[in-house]
């Protein structure tokens, strides 16, 4: 027998989180981590959460690329990216998926500051992803990763991973 009543409308919907303030959330977790990692203060999120450098006209030496204000010998331009639920590990092979416009945003950021660009990428759920071009990857022992290539090569990592890599490889 077919229940004819729609008790749908009693369902309390849980709240949506605001999308920015999840993303400002996990630049946060990121800054943490790497200053946790590097026994280190000078991570910290960018003024307008990376868009201040392009909507602000400044000296050269205040300006500020990517999600994260780094420390000045840091070899790395970081794009934080959370969220995007409708990315799998497929979109990684779809050249149209959001993935690679986090990827191209994070090479034009980092060409601006001459470093290294660096995409860390977590869905809900999931564990943290980074991805860098396979001509700056991470060499340590055991060390997993998938290799993703569109006009170029880049090598996905699980971050808590290349966390435990030596100074010299995040360092100039």
């Amino acid at each position: 027998m077919k229940d004819k009543y729609d008790l749908g409308m009693l369902r309390k919907k849980p709240k949506r989180k605001n999308s920015r303030s999840k993303g400002n959330a996990f630049e946060r977790k990121i800054c943490s981590m790497l200053n946790h990692r590097f026994k280190s203060a000078e991570f910290s999120r960018s003024p307008g959460s990376g868009a201040f450098a392009t909507s602000h006209t400044l000296p050269a030496h205040l300006q500020i690329y990517g999600d994260l204000i780094t420390p000045l010998n840091f070899k790395y331009c970081i794009e934080c990216k959370k969220g995007y639920n409708n990315l799998n590990l497929y979109s990684l092979y779809n050249h149209s998926s959001e993935i690679w416009k986090f990827i191209e945003q994070s090479e034009k950021d980092a060409e601006k500051c001459n470093k290294i660009p660096m995409v860390i990428f977590k869905q809900d759920r999931h564990p943290i992803l980074t991805i860098v071009p396979i001509e700056n990857a991470f060499d340590y022992k055991n060390l997993k990763y998938i290799d993703i290539h569109k006009n170029k090569t880049y090598r996905v990592y699980l971050f808590e991973d290349i966390l435990k890599c030596w100074d010299s490889m995040w360092f100039d």
